[in-house]
């Protein structure tokens, strides 16, 4: 984003705003506010919408991880993939589960951003109007804590839970990118960066996102893609039990329900259990960015 984003705010905030603030109006304030990244930083509470303040030198970042770029970190790693996070916003996604998808996202953020200059880019399922990329409505270049919360308050879950038509939109150009370097002879890891898609969702979906994964793997195959040009990471919200079962199958049958038993495995699936009094370990953040295209990590555990 070429510049680190700050903050301005006048007043002190909490979880419930006031109710004569429209939609239009609080969107259309952080997509401004996204776009300017210029006024200094004031303090603020210490809860979700009120980051503490940021302080150039130091990105903000989970206590205690480890951030070095040095090529023996176990996040070296993420410095050849591009990540996006891909968030459901529909309407089960409101209340404690949308408040447990902001802070994942602004917990890994920043460790990803330490072996990528380019940061992360942020989709919403549903909500397109108020990105910094108009094209596809994407929050692109994100690299602190404190942007990721700001985008998040901006948003108000509603509607369904389109994870196959949305995955299809930002994997279909990609995809594209790719065919067009392997018709060339060449291998498309050394020109297009691989890609790392990590969707938070309740697991409840509302279309055939199924069929665009294995879709998504068998161009890959045909392409002889590196096994790691695309991984799919899905991070559960809650303990739905069918939806963990839908999330499960993703990862260990999908060859099996797309009958086509060699089908390379492109996903990964992470339940949280935030309200469990859980918390997020290095080696759950490690399986949540790099789970599903480096297999080495598969099975560690997520949390502690």
């Amino acid at each position: 984003m070429g510049n680190h984003h700050s903050r301005v705010r006048s007043s002190s905030r909490s979880h419930n705003r006031p109710n004569t603030a429209s939609k239009y109006d609080r969107r259309q304030q952080v997509a401004t506010h996204m776009q300017a990244k210029s006024a200094p930083v004031q303090a603020r509470n210490a809860d979700l919408w009120s980051p503490p303040p940021y302080t150039p030198q130091h990105h903000s970042n989970p206590t205690g991880y480890r951030t070095s770029s040095s090529a023996d970190s176990p996040y070296s790693f993420l410095s050849e993939f591009d990540t996006v996070f891909l968030v459901d916003d529909s309407s089960s996604m409101r209340g404690s589960r949308w408040e447990e998808a902001a802070h994942a996202i602004a917990a890994i953020a920043p460790v990803c951003t330490a072996y990528d200059e380019d940061g992360i880019d942020i989709y919403f399922l549903n909500y397109q109007q108020g990105g910094t990329d108009p094209k596809t409505g994407a929050y692109t270049n994100i690299k602190t804590s404190d942007d990721v919360r700001e985008i998040f308050y901006g948003v108000e879950p509603h509607g369904a839970t389109p994870v196959g038509r949305r995955l299809r939109q930002i994997l279909d150009p990609y995809l594209r990118r790719v065919e067009a370097i392997a018709a060339k002879g060449r291998d498309p890891s050394e020109s297009v960066k691989p890609l790392n898609i990590i969707t938070i969702t309740d697991g409840v979906f509302t279309d055939d996102a199924e069929s665009v994964i294995a879709n998504a793997a068998q161009r890959l195959d045909k392409c002889n893609a590196t096994p790691w040009q695309v991984g799919l990471q899905f991070f559960q919200i809650g303990d739905d039990k069918k939806a963990q079962a839908y999330l499960q199958m993703l990862d260990d049958d999908l060859g099996h329900k797309s009958k086509n038993k060699a089908i390379r495995d492109i996903v990964d699936t992470v339940p949280w259990r935030g309200d469990k009094g859980q918390t997020l370990s290095a080696d759950g953040i490690l399986k949540c960015v790099l789970g599903a295209v480096n297999r080495k990590y598969d099975k560690c555990n997520a949390f502690r």
